[in-house]
């Protein structure tokens, strides 16, 4: 039926965009993609916030001195300019090491289900406080507790988190961060495209959305994030490095569940932002998104695009470009 009805309004669709004298068809196909995308998409809102536990988890997010060499924020692989993702293929830890996969962007992510590539994080709070033996470099969780009252967040802890016995522990460190990165939402023109306005979209990033139904892009990258609420097989057509050139084959969620099925299988990115995170992929292997845009068609669908085709898909995705949230900062 998803099918058919694909067909149908890729008709009018097309004969809107090759400038049908009815104007009228023009409108019904606007009409008819934007309740196709609100029925497989839907809007983020912004989420601002000054509670005491997103305040909290705000001033911890950017304190450098609150991990093992006393040097490395969450922002450290998270940053601004990137989008809250980070533009290096490997980021390093307060150890000294890199880590094995592309940073993703923070921005958003806590609507997510699961987190990280393999979705081994049920929630931002379980991703922080694993994070402190990880990527903060610390040799216990608890470590974080000396470390968080020589620097006076003692105050803070028990703002929020006044029915706490004892305010400070790793698990309310995690809590703050969560609460924090749960106001990072970024939304964007496609979100005022599915609210009403058609002008929020060009003529080619419409054509790219319904290109981009057609194709099947949207039967993962669905929902209000266009994404990140699956685990998906990466390379279902094709093996995925045949085409990515990548260095290594990364076993992916196999890594965690020693599970065959879940071989290659990684969490489908969110494509919110997309345009501004670059690289992508779990390996960073592709630096650009017009390839990575080919790959996937060519790799999960078995589809290849031509050069109009895959334009017109990445202006649809940098519509999914929203401002860096205000709180943003330290």
């Amino acid at each position: 039926m998803l099918a058919e009805i694909n067909n149908i309004f890729s008709v009018a669709l097309v004969a809107a965009l090759l400038g049908a004298p009815d104007i009228s068809q023009a409108d019904d196909a606007d009409m008819d993609l934007k309740e196709q995308a609100q029925a497989l998409f839907g809007i983020i809102m912004p989420a601002l916030s000054d509670n005491p536990d997103v305040l909290l988890g705000q001033a911890l997010f950017w304190d450098a001195r609150v991990s093992g060499d006393g040097k490395t924020a969450c922002v450290s692989c998270h940053q601004a300019e990137d989008w809250g993702a980070d533009r290096r293929t490997f980021s390093p830890d307060a150890k000294g090491k890199l880590t094995s996969r592309n940073a993703q962007t923070v921005f958003n992510a806590m609507m997510q289900p699961t987190l990280r590539w393999t979705g081994d994080r049920t929630s931002g709070a379980h991703q922080a406080e694993k994070s402190l033996t990880g990527s903060m470099g610390f040799s216990s969780a608890d470590a974080v507790i000396p470390v968080l009252a020589s620097l006076g967040y003692e105050a803070a802890f028990k703002a929020a988190f006044p029915e706490a016995s004892v305010p400070i522990s790793p698990s309310n460190y995690a809590k703050a961060l969560q609460a924090y990165q749960a106001t990072l939402l970024t939304p964007a023109p496609f979100d005022h495209f599915l609210s009403g306005d058609d002008s929020s979209l060009t003529v080619q990033q419409k054509a790219g959305l319904a290109l981009f139904i057609k194709t099947g892009c949207a039967s993962c990258h669905s929902g209000p994030l266009l994404g990140g609420n699956s685990i998906q097989k990466f390379g279902v057509v094709k093996d995925y490095w045949t085409v990515t050139q990548s260095e290594k084959r990364d076993p992916g969620r196999f890594e965690v569940t020693q599970n065959e099925a879940d071989l290659y299988t990684f969490r489908v990115s969110m494509l919110r932002n997309i345009a501004k995170t670059a690289p992508y992929f779990h390996d960073g292997s592709v630096a650009e998104l017009e390839q990575a845009v080919r790959i996937m068609a060519e790799v999960q669908l078995g589809t290849i695009l031509s050069d109009s085709e895959v334009k017109s898909i990445v202006a649809f995705l940098e519509s999914m470009t929203g401002d860096i949230p205000v709180n943003y900062k330290p």
